[in-house]
């Protein structure tokens, strides 16, 4: 049976909890569908360039493919590009979808009008439609910037797939990190304009994603998996280091906590490095093997 489009409103008691930590938090919003309980989902937001690549409109539907099944809903801004991507996706692998247009929400003036239809499949799919502009607003070019703070804001964690060195993908990405969310970038080749912010913000210290195993990793639906680790294969001082490494640790704790000069202990870090046993991320170093 198809379900009514009905727009409804929502205040800011009935606003997902993560939303209401944000700067700027709507006074309310708008919505058509049923948001997916935020206690129950992870809300990951993805996003990416309008002018995509055949690389980039690859990367997101193997990515999300292989999101089917775990508790994820896809949040986007229901745009041209990777945004509608994502949506269709999400509901080709059975995934709950939540779009954030530019404009209302009634279906006279839905944005891009191309998509009405894709707009109607993610309410009928148990997904939503949300806005926080009045039910017949048209968009405007400050509008779509203006969402971008919910979508990341609603999120968990934001997927950048394709972004040139300026895009509002990156306003997305910035409010991301602003709102302390995890930020997941699709590394891109280095030759193309789309991977130009991309491959920025992966210098800046965004989480590399080159598979939906990796995502599921970095989120924790998945356990991370390692080869394993013979201990018999490195020099005393290797193994106390790899030993110490049960978890992630800083550098200067590492040095602390071990009897060998700092020097030697620098030394024997960048063996390993080299090695490929360890790795340094997000400021600490982890061992990439278990024994």
């Amino acid at each position: 049976m198809l379900k009514h489009f009905e727009i409804k409103t929502l205040s800011q008691k009935d606003f997902p909890p993560a939303l209401l930590e944000i700067p700027q938090v709507p006074e309310k919003l708008f919505i058509a569908g049923e948001l997916p309980d935020p206690k129950d989902y992870y809300y990951l937001s993805v996003v990416g360039s309008r002018k995509y690549t055949s690389y980039g409109k690859e990367a997101c539907e193997r990515i999300i493919k292989g999101l089917a099944g775990y508790p994820i809903c896809i949040v986007s801004g229901l745009a041209i590009g990777i945004d509608s991507i994502a949506h269709q996706e999400a509901l080709d692998a059975g995934l709950r979808t939540v779009a954030v247009p530019g404009s209302g929400l009634d279906q006279s003036v839905i944005y891009p009008r191309a998509h009405l239809t894709l707009a109607k499949e993610i309410i009928e799919n148990d997904g939503a439609l949300l806005s926080e502009y009045e039910p017949d607003f048209r968009a405007t070019p400050w509008s779509f910037p203006q969402r971008n703070r919910i979508m990341a804001g609603l999120s968990q964690g934001v997927l950048i797939i394709e972004a040139e060195e300026k895009s509002g993908t990156l306003i997305t990405a910035r409010m991301a990190l602003d709102y302390n969310r995890n930020v997941f970038v699709v590394p891109g080749p280095i030759f193309s304009a789309t991977s130009k912010g991309t491959n920025n913000l992966l210098r800046q210290g965004a989480t590399p994603i080159t598979s939906a195993k990796d995502l599921l990793e970095e989120i924790g639906l998945v356990e991370q998996t390692f080869g394993t680790l013979d201990l018999t294969l490195y020099t005393p001082e290797e193994q106390a280091v790899l030993i110490l490494l049960d978890e992630p640790r800083e550098r200067d704790e590492i040095i602390a906590s071990l009897d060998t000069p700092p020097s030697q202990t620098l030394s024997v870090l960048t063996v390993l490095e080299i090695k490929g046993v360890i790795q340094e991320r997000m400021g600490k170093i982890e061992r990439l093997t278990k024994e």
